[in-house]
């Protein structure tokens, strides 16, 4: 078996940063307040949730009330680990010393467990792990997460071709998962050195049974086109879940923002303390804080810039300075649809919007480039807490490499690009239009607010505004192609270098199918980087990448930050592993 691309030396002194870090955080916990509301978890968000389904949920809210909450893996994270897993709903974790990876590396077994049910009351069985990676394969949303599997196990980022045809066969679906027994084996197209860090993040199973039962996908070869790229809210599993997991859906109110989990009584192993967790959407930070102190709420997510609130508060601790294994950007859409966008002024060159093609020219991205302040949106919007990255492979990946250069910010660079632009009729005719962010999310609001100042001190003719939306809003937005600028954040999937090479910079990555970015070159270099073993030609193939990432300037990378919680100092068992993307309930109980 290969060398894991992230090693066992880099994760385990990341790992163990992390439990110094939180170990350091939960000693100063306060002692003898009463416990408000002993059975009930409130955690506060700033964003909110677009979807329930397992298989098309791809954002970091929608996937928090998912993984591994009320779906659950085969196998999970061990902790704060990022290269240890245990066993869940398998009995044991692949190797080459048990037998269940082949000596090829290219099939892996996961024996299953037994008499574990599903919250309908119906047993899991082999038949419905092996529908729901299927299902996974082929639902294949544009720019959700089926190409995490899809990569290794038939060698395709997406189902479909850049025609939009059909590019797989169910029988090669068949072939890369299917069951043995009492067994779930998976079949790669070729080894895949990642490939346990992606099982143990991803793929929810669901009964098939009563998904055919609600109008979705029965398994069968013959229908499963139907099903393929479907629109967000045409699943029951769109507001309906029906998982493993130690919690149940009780209701998800999206008028209110509010997901609510009930605990499962009938769970596989014991049942979880807490009998009831509650997920909101809280935009303004004052009501967050407020909750909190009242013991309203039992935990906060918050950003980094309004840490210096949050800290001091009576009866809480802070868990700081917890690494993240992501990159904050703000990204430009080639090709903006601008029926019917608000954001786009007149959607023309004529001084009072931009048209379809305006981010198209290198020129006003180089313009925006130039004349956004890096330094200040760090320490202004994140508080100084992160580093400025050098393209798309974050620190502490393979790949990573210092020496890729960077847009400073320049003044006079700005300006000798926006009178280029356009064929030299930028800097004369002058723009406007909106940027949308993410309601709640004062960062992005910083750095929005850094945007417009630099760029209209450039000349009075550019005029940029900015305005928030909430964060399933904004998803809708850019589905649409109806984004502008924006900023966004990718949190890995899995950590390696091909969880970030792929999304920013593959035709069919969760980033371009939204802003319209397309280079072959990379999409070229995406599969021969993923398939070499040499660690070292590997990183040379990412330096490639981070160097189109460079001269193609379809993103500017703006920090790698850290993160934190703060929570009442009743909450026991909470513990961080950077690649979920909230809290594990199971683990939690207040006293």
């Amino acid at each position: 078996m290969r060398m894991r691309p992230w090693s066992i030396r880099t994760a385990a002194a990341f790992t163990a940063a992390i439990v110094s870090l939180s170990l350091g955080a939960l000693v100063a916990r306060g002692a003898g307040e009463p416990v408000k509301n002993p059975d009930t978890f409130v955690e506060l968000q700033f964003g909110d949730v677009t979807s329930l389904d397992p298989d098309l949920a791809y954002d970091i809210y929608s996937a928090e009330p998912i993984w591994p909450n009320v779906y659950e893996t085969l196998i999970i994270y061990s902790g704060s680990s990022l290269d240890k897993f245990s066993p869940m709903l398998a009995t044991e974790v692949p190797s080459l010393q048990n037998g269940l990876i082949s000596k090829d590396g290219m099939t892996y077994t996961f024996p299953l467990r037994q008499g574990v049910r599903f919250h309908d009351g119906s047993v899991m069985t082999p038949d419905d792990v092996v529908y729901s990676f299927r299902r996974f394969l082929l639902q294949d949303q544009a720019g959700g997460p089926a190409w995490l599997l899809l990569s290794p196990l038939l060698g395709v980022d997406s189902t479909r071709d850049k025609q939009g045809k059909i590019q797989v066969t169910f029988d090669q679906v068949q072939r890369a998962v299917y069951a043995q027994g009492n067994s779930v084996v998976f079949h790669l197209k070729r080894p895949f050195a990642p490939f346990l860090t992606i099982m143990a993040a991803w793929g929810g199973v669901m009964p098939r049974k009563w998904a055919a039962a609600h109008n979705d996908w029965d398994g069968g070869a013959a229908t499963w086109q139907k099903y393929n790229n479907p629109k967000t809210e045409d699943r029951y599993q769109f507001d309906h879940m029906n998982g493993t997991g130690p919690f149940m859906l009780e209701q998800w109110d999206r008028q209110n923002k509010e997901v609510i989990l009930v605990r499962n009584d009938h769970y596989w192993r014991q049942p979880a303390r807490l009998r009831r967790v509650i997920i909101r959407s809280v935009t303004e930070l004052a009501a967050r804080r407020l909750q909190l102190q009242q013991g309203d709420a039992d935990l906060i997510v918050a950003s980094l810039n309004e840490q210096s609130q949050l800290r001091g508060l009576p009866n809480t601790v802070m868990q700081t300075k917890l690494l993240q294994i992501a990159v904050q950007t703000l990204q430009f859409n080639f090709k903006i649809n601008t029926d019917g966008n608000p954001d786009v002024g007149s959607g023309k060159l004529d001084g009072q919007g931009i048209p379809s093609d305006f981010f198209a020219d290198i020129h006003v991205r180089r313009g925006f480039a130039y004349a956004f302040d890096y330094a200040q949106n760090l320490s202004s919007a994140y508080a100084g807490q992160g580093i400025l990255p050098h393209g798309p492979i974050v620190q502490g990946l393979l790949g990573y490499d210092p020496s890729v250069p960077t847009y400073a910010t320049s003044r006079d660079k700005a300006i000798a690009e926006f009178k280029e632009a356009q064929g030299g009729k930028l800097w004369d005719t002058g723009f406007k239009f909106t940027v949308p962010y993410t309601a709640g999310n004062t960062a992005r609001q910083v750095g929005a607010t850094i945007l417009r100042d630099d760029v209209q001190a450039l000349n009075p003719k550019f005029q940029l505004s900015f305005r928030p939306v909430p964060a399933s809003a904004l998803n809708e937005i850019l589905f649409s192609h109806k984004g502008t600028m924006y900023f966004l954040g990718w949190f890995a999937d899995y950590p390696d270098p091909h969880d970030f090479a792929q999304p920013f910079l593959s035709a069919n990555g969760y980033f371009p199918v939204r802003g319209g970015y397309n280079n072959p070159e990379a999409d070229r270099l995406i599969d021969q980087a993923v398939a070499t073993a040499d660690p070292a030609k590997r990183a040379a193939i990412y330096k490639q990448l981070s160097m189109i990432a460079y001269n193609d300037l379809p993103y500017l990378f703006l920090v790698q930050p850290t993160t934190y919680y703060t929570m009442r100092s009743w909450v026991h068992g909470w513990y961080y592993n950077p690649i979920f993307p909230g809290q594990y309930y199971y683990t939690l109980y207040k006293q």
